[in-house]
Order: structure tokens, then C-alpha cells, then sequence
């Protein structure tokens, strides 16, 4: 899981990493986000609410090296995996998920997630709720929508 140098400068503000945070790795998440017809709090209409997320993780050359589903996890193949608590988010751009900084809990597992205490999703492409219909007849609906995004990882 080489790291593709990331310049935080060049990134809005809200999801630069902390000064002293360290890129440790890279990888390029490939997958599916759920989302679910549901009433709106206000109860006036309906709204596509997301559920959770699942991907395949990839290295700089492709190989796959783990995954990342709801909690949010993320989850080496050497079975190390490190859970987080979004910090910010910033606009993705038209039609893509936002871009996200995440703090990290301490890992479990011996492995590549061990040490980390940030992770950045950048570069994302497509997840957005779903265009379908979301009213009374459509409600408990499930769809799932294509997205892609570079998830980084910082240590000290």
C-alpha cells in the first residue's frame, strides 16, 4: 500500500490533516453505497437516506489489499482494521460524495492499520443519492449507487 504523495495545501481546508501527520499508505476504495427511501424527519415528503457503504480496497498497482464497509472500517487483508469519526467534510463536486477527514480509534489486528490516526477521502466520483423516485410508494426502497474515491492514511 505504497502512498501516493498528497500536497494537504492544495486540499480545502477542513480536510487537511493535523501539522505533524505523517501519509503512511494509499489505496483507492471501488465499490457501492446503499441508500433507503425513507419519511423525512419533518415527516413532509420523502428522502433518499444513506444506509451504509461497501469497497474494495486497492494498492498503486491495483492488487487488492482490503476493504472498507460500514462503521466506518477499514480493514487490511492482513486482518488489521481501524475504525474513525468524521472530523470535516468539504464538496466533492457536482454529482460526487463530499470529501472527508476522518480521526482514527486505535487499530486492532497486527498489521498495516496499526499506528494510524487520520484518513482522507479525496478524489471521489459518483455515491450521491440516488435520482429514482422517493415518495409513500417507493418507501423501505433500497438502491445502490457506483461510487470511487482515494482514501489516505496518516500516522505520526
Amino acid at each position: 500500500m505504497a502512498a501516493r504523495p498528497v500536497d494537504n495545501a492544495a486540499l480545502p481546508e477542513a480536510v487537511r490533516v493535523p501539522a505533524g501527520a505523517v501519509q503512511k499508505m494509499s489505496t483507492t476504495g471501488v465499490g457501492r453505497i446503499t441508500y433507503e427511501c425513507r419519511a423525512k424527519k419533518d415527516m413532509a415528503g420523502h428522502e433518499w437516506v444513506f444506509v451504509a457503504p461497501v469497497a474494495t480496497l486497492y494498492g498503486p498497482n491495483r492488487q487488492v489489499v482490503g476493504k472498507y464497509y460500514a462503521g466506518p472500517t477499514w480493514e487490511a487483508n492482513d486482518g488489521s482494521k481501524v475504525t474513525g469519526k468524521q472530523l470535516a467534510v468539504a464538496p466533492g463536486g457536482a454529482g460526487n460524495i463530499p470529501l472527508q477527514l476522518v480521526r482514527t480509534e486505535p487499530a486492532t489486528g497486527a498489521g498495516a492499520m496499526q499506528g494510524l490516526s487520520h484518513i482522507q477521502r479525496l478524489n471521489t466520483k459518483g455515491g450521491v443519492a440516488p435520482t429514482a423516485t422517493c415518495d409513500a410508494a417507493a418507501m423501505g426502497q433500497r438502491r445502490e449507487v457506483a461510487y470511487e474515491a482515494d482514501y489516505v492514511f496518516y500516522g505520526s
